[in-house]
C-alpha cells in the first residue's frame, strides 16, 4: 500500500488522490455530464456588438454625453462612403448611381441618407415670409448639361464643404444613418454588409475605389474581425500545444489526454460566459486560447512529475499517487497566482475587463483541477510508460543547458548580475521613452483597409470622429440672440486654427445658409447677419416644432426651446493626450467667449468619452497590477513564511516586467488598455516558476541539513527541465497571438512571449543568485516552517522507504 497515513494526520492530498483512483468512473460521468451541459450553454453564448464602455456609468463624462444623446440623438450612428466625384459628373454614372442608393434607402435598418444627389437649397418664400427647402435636382436629369448646371449649383452651397463635398480635392461623400435599435444588435452586422455590398460592386464596375468610416463601420468591422480570430487562435494554440507534446513526450496518449483536458476547460469556459450573461468580446475572445496554453502547462508539469517518479521505482500507482503528493500543493498555488493575474482586473470598474477578470480567474482554477483529477485517472487505465515516451528526462541538450546554467550560478553570478544591471539600465531608458496614449482605432493594423479608409476621410474631410460641443444660453429663445451666434461664430472661427477639426455645422452655418438664400443663392453672401438684417433673416427660420422638411435642418442643431445648440464637428484619430490638449483648449476657447454666468458650455461625443475612459482605464489597470503584486506577495509568504524569500522572489519577476516596458518604449509600443493589461497576466504566470523552485530548494534544505549553496544549486538541477520545458510552452503558445489583426492581440503575444522569457531566466539564474548572495538574510529557519504545513516531498519518500 502506496498511501499512508503520516504521523501528524493524514494530508488533504493524499486523502484527494486516494477518492480520485478509488472513483475513477464516478468522476469521469460527473466531468463528462456537466461538461454536456456547459457544452449546451456554450452554443448559446453571443458575441458582443456593443461599443466598448470604458467609463462608470456615474462619470460626469458619460453623464453629460447621455444628457446630450437624450437631447439630440446618436451622434455616432452615421456610416460615411467617400467616392471620387466623377462618378457624380457622368450622366449614366450618375443616375446608376442614383439607384444604388435609392435601394439602400429600403434596406430595413437605415434611417436616412444624405449625398449629393438629395442635398437641398433654401429657396425664399415672400408671402409666407419663411425659407422652404428645396432639392437641387428636383426631376429627373435628362442630359448632361442639365446636369452639370446642377452640381455647380450643388458646390456653390457652402453649407455642405467638407460635409458632402470636398469640392477642390474632387472628392464626393455618401452618408448612411443607422437606426439606433441596430447599432448594438447583431443585425448591424448584417445590415452593414447588405449596404457595403452594392456600394463596392458599383465601384468596382466603374473602377472607382470606395471607402468607408463611420463608427458603425468601424464597430462591425472590428467585431467581425473578433469573431473570425476567436477560432483561428484556438485551433493555432492547439495546434502549437500539439506540435510541443509530441516533440517532449513522444506519446498519442500523453497527446490525447491533454487535448481532451483543454477542450473541456474551453467548454467550460464557454459555458460561465453563457451562465453568467456575458458576451464574447475582444478581451473574453482571447480567454479559450490561453487557458489551452496554460492547461497545457499544467499537463506538461504533471505529466513529467509522473514519467520522473514512474522512473525512479517502477511503481505505475505509486507514480500516479505522487504526482498529486507532491506537486498538487506548488500547482495549485502556481494558479492561484496566475489566477489572482487575471482576476485583478475585477478592481478596474469597467465592465469588460471585470467579465474578462472573473471567467478566467474561475477557469484556471477549473482548469488546473480537471488536469488534477484527469491525468492520474486516465493514465491509471492504461500500461506504464515505455522508455521512449520517458526519454525526455534525459534529452541530451537539456542536460548541458541545464548544466550550464548551474556553472553561471557557481561560478559566474557577478557576470550575470552585471548583466541584469545592463539589462535594468536599457530598459530604464525605455521606460524613459515609454509614452502613454492611444487612439480609437490604433490597435488596427495601418496596413488594413479600415485603416486606410479613416486616413482617406483624415486627408479629405479632417476626420470621422465625433466631437460635440453645447452652448446653453440658460432661457428660452436665447439663440435668437445675435450677440450670442456672433459668439458661437466667433468660437467656430477659433476652430479654424486647429488643422486636426473639420469644418464644423451648427445653427450659425444655418444662419449663413439662410442669408445666402436671401439673396438669391449668391455664394458671396455665406455670410453672418448684421445687426440690420438679423430679424428678417432669423424670422424666415423654419419652426423647430413644424414638424415639416423644412424644420430638419434646424432640428438637427437646437433644442425645440431655442435655449441650447450644438456644435458639430470630426476631428481626426488623434492620439489621447492629444485629444485632451485640443478638449482643453477648446474650453480655453469656450471660457474667454461665453462667459459662465450667461452660458453653459460642454465638450462632449464618443470621442472625448472614449479619451477620458483610456485615461481611466490606464489608471485602473495600474492599481490592478499593484493589487496582483500584493496578493501574490501574501500567497507566497503563506506559502515560505518569510519576508526575505518573498522580496527576493518578487524582484526576480518584476525584472521581466521592467524589461517589457523597456522592449515597449525602444520599440515606441505606447502604453494604454491593449498593452497594460499584459503586466498583471504576465506576473502571475511568471511567478510559477518562483514557486516551484522555492519549493524544491526548501526540500533540499532539510536534506543537506540546511547547506544553503549545496540546496539551490541541486534545486536548479532538479527544476530546470520543467522550467524550461514550461517557458517553451508558454512563449510559442502565446506567440501565435502575434498572429492576430489587432495590435493590442500582438503585443498581447510578443510581449507576454518576452516578458516569460526573460522571467524563465531570470527565475533560473537570478533568483538563486540572490539567495546565495543573501544566502543568512533569506535563507531564516522560517522558511522551513510555512504557514500552511504541507507535505513536503522528501519527507514522504523518508517515510514510504521505512
Amino acid at each position: 500500500m502506496y498511501l499512508r497515513t503520516l504521523k501528524n494526520g493524514v494530508t488533504m492530498w493524499n486523502v484527494l488522490i486516494k477518492y480520485i483512483l478509488r472513483n475513477r468512473n464516478l468522476n469521469l460521468t460527473i466531468i463528462g455530464v456537466f461538461t454536456a451541459l456547459m457544452a449546451f450553454m456554450a452554443l448559446r453564448v453571443q458575441m458582443s456588438y456593443e461599443y466598448a464602455q470604458m467609463l462608470p456609468e456615474s462619470d460626469s463624462v458619460n453623464v453629460e454625453y447621455r444628457q446630450f444623446k437624450k437631447m439630440f440623438g446618436e451622434e455616432g450612428a452615421i456610416f460615411f462612403v467617400g467616392y471620387d466625384d466623377t462618378l457624380l459628373r457622368d450622366l449614366n454614372t450618375f443616375h446608376e448611381w442614383n439607384d444604388i442608393i435609392d435601394e439602400i434607402k429600403n434596406i430595413e435598418g437605415v434611417s436616412g441618407i444624405f449625398h449629393v444627389g438629395n442635398c437641398f437649397n433654401l429657396e425664399k418664400d415672400t408671402a409666407a415670409k419663411k425659407l422652404f427647402t428645396a432639392p437641387v435636382f428636383k426631376d429627373s436629369v435628362e442630359t448632361q448639361k442639365e446636369l452639370d448646371s446642377l452640381l455647380n449649383i450643388a458646390y456653390s452651397l457652402s453649407f455642405y464643404e467638407e460635409f458632402l463635398f470636398n469640392k477642390e480635392a474632387g472628392i464626393g461623400v455618401l452618408l448612411i444613418w443607422i437606426d439606433p435599435d441596430f447599432l448594438n444588435s447583431s443585425d448591424r452586422m448584417k445590415l452593414i454588409k447588405s449596404i457595403k455590398n452594392p456600394i463596392e460592386q458599383f465601384g468596382q464596375e466603374k473602377g472607382i475605389e470606395m471607402h468607408y468610416s463611420g463608427m458603425p463601420y468601424i464597430r462591425t468591422t472590428i467585431s467581425q474581425m473578433v469573431q473570425r480570430e476567436l477560432l483561428i487562435f484556438m485551433f493555432l494554440a492547439m495546434f502549437v500545444a500539439a506540435a510541443i507534446l509530441l516533440f517532449f513526450f513522444r506519446s498519442l496518449k500523453a497527446l490525447a489526454f491533454s487535448m481532451m483536458i483543454v477542450v473541456i476547460g474551453v467548454i467550460w469556459t464557454l459555458g460561465f460566459l453563457s451562465l453568467f450573461g456575458y458576451e464574447i468580446t475582444i478581451l473574453s475572445g482571447i480567454i479559450p486560447p490561453i487557458l489551452i496554453i496554460i492547461g497545457i502547462e499544467n499537463c506538461i508539469y504533471l505529466i513529467t512529475k509522473y514519467h520522473t517518479e514512474y522512473i525512479s521505482h517502477g511503481n505505475q500507482a505509486k507514480a500516479l499517487a505522487r504526482v498529486v503528493q507532491k506537486v498538487g500543493y506548488a500547482t495549485l498555488l502556481t494558479n492561484v497566482t496566475t489566477a489572482v493575474g487575471f482576476g485583478s482586473f475585477m478592481i478596474t470598474g469597467n465592465a469588460i475587463l471585470m467579465e474578462f477578470g472573473i471567467i478566467a480567474a474561475i477557469n484556471i482554477i477549473l482548469m488546473f483541477v480537471f488536469t488534477l483529477i484527469l491525468i492520474p485517472t486516465l493514465y491509471s487505465f492504461y500500461s506504464p510508460p515505455s522508455a521512449r515516451h520517458t526519454k525526455h528526462l534525459t534529452f541530451k541538450w537539456m542536460k548541458k543547458v541545464s548544466g550550464s546554467i548551474v556553472g553561471i550560478i557557481q561560478y559566474h553570478r557577478p557576470k550575470a548580475l552585471i548583466a541584469v544591471t545592463a539589462l535594468l539600465l536599457m530598459s530604464a531608458y525605455g521606460i524613459y521613452r515609454l509614452e502613454n496614449k492611444g487612439s480609437m482605432v490604433d490597435d488596427i493594423p495601418v496596413n488594413n483597409k479600415m485603416y486606410k479608409d479613416l486616413k482617406f476621410f483624415e486627408e479629405n474631410l479632417s476626420g470621422v470622429l465625433p466631437v460635440e460641443v453645447t452652448i446653453d444660453t440658460k432661457k428660452r429663445k436665447g439663440l435668437f440672440s445675435i450677440s450670442t451666434l456672433n459668439k458661437i461664430d466667433e468660437f467656430q472661427k477659433k476652430l479654424l486654427d486647429y488643422p486636426e477639426v473639420s469644418k464644423p455645422l451648427s445653427i450659425v452655418e444655418v444662419v449663413k445658409f439662410s442669408k445666402q438664400a436671401f439673396y438669391g443663392g449668391r455664394s458671396e453672401m455665406y455670410s453672418m447677419p448684421n445687426r440690420q438684417e438679423k430679424d428678417f433673416i432669423l424670422g424666415y427660420l423654419p419652426d423647430v416644432k413644424s414638424g415639416d422638411n423644412n424644420s430638419d435642418i434646424l432640428n438637427s442643431f437646437v433644442d425645440t426651446s431655442y435655449q441650447t445648440a450644438r456644435i458639430s464637428i470630426r476631428i481626426k484619430n488623434l492620439y489621447t493626450p492629444e485629444i485632451a490638449e485640443l478638449k482643453a483648449n477648446l474650453r480655453a476657447d469656450l471660457d474667454s467667449i461665453f462667459p459662465t454666468d450667461r452660458y453653459i458650455t460642454h465638450i462632449t461625443g464618443s470621442t472625448i468619452v472614449f479619451q477620458k475612459g483610456s485615461e481611466y482605464l490606464v489608471r485602473n489597470l495600474i492599481y490592478s497590477l499593484l493589487l496582483a503584486i500584493g496578493i501574490i506577495s501574501v500567497l507566497m509568504f503563506l506559502m515560505f513564511n518569510s519576508i526575505q524569500m518573498v522580496l527576493i522572489s518578487m524582484v526576480s519577476n518584476l525584472l521581466p516586467l521592467l524589461a517589457a516596458a523597456g522592449l515597449m518604449g525602444l520599440l515606441g509600443i505606447d502604453l494604454k488598455p491593449s498593452t497594460i493589461i499584459i503586466y498583471s497576466i504576465a506576473l502571475g504566470i511568471a511567478v510559477d516558476a518562483a514557486i516551484h523552485l522555492l519549493s524544491r530548494y526548501r526540500q533540499q534544505l532539510r536534506m543537506t541539513d540546511w547547506n544553503v549553496k549545496e540546496s539551490i544549486l541541486k534545486a536548479v538541477g532538479e527544476t530546470a527541465n520543467g522550467m524550461i520545458y514550461s517557458g517553451i510552452v508558454l512563449v510559442f503558445g502565446f506567440a501565435v497571438f502575434i498572429l492576430s489583426g489587432f495590435g493590442g492581440t500582438q503585443s498581447l503575444g510578443y510581449l507576454i512571449g518576452f516578458t516569460l522569457f526573460v522571467a524563465m531566466f531570470a527565475n533560473l539564474i537570478i533568483l538563486p543568485s540572490l539567495v546565495l548572495y543573501f544566502d543568512k538574510r533569506a535563507t531564516t529557519k522560517s522558511f522551513g516552517k510555512p504557514v500552511f504545513e504541507i507535505l513536503d516531498e522528501e519527507e514522504e519518500e523518508e517515510k514510504e522507504d521505512k
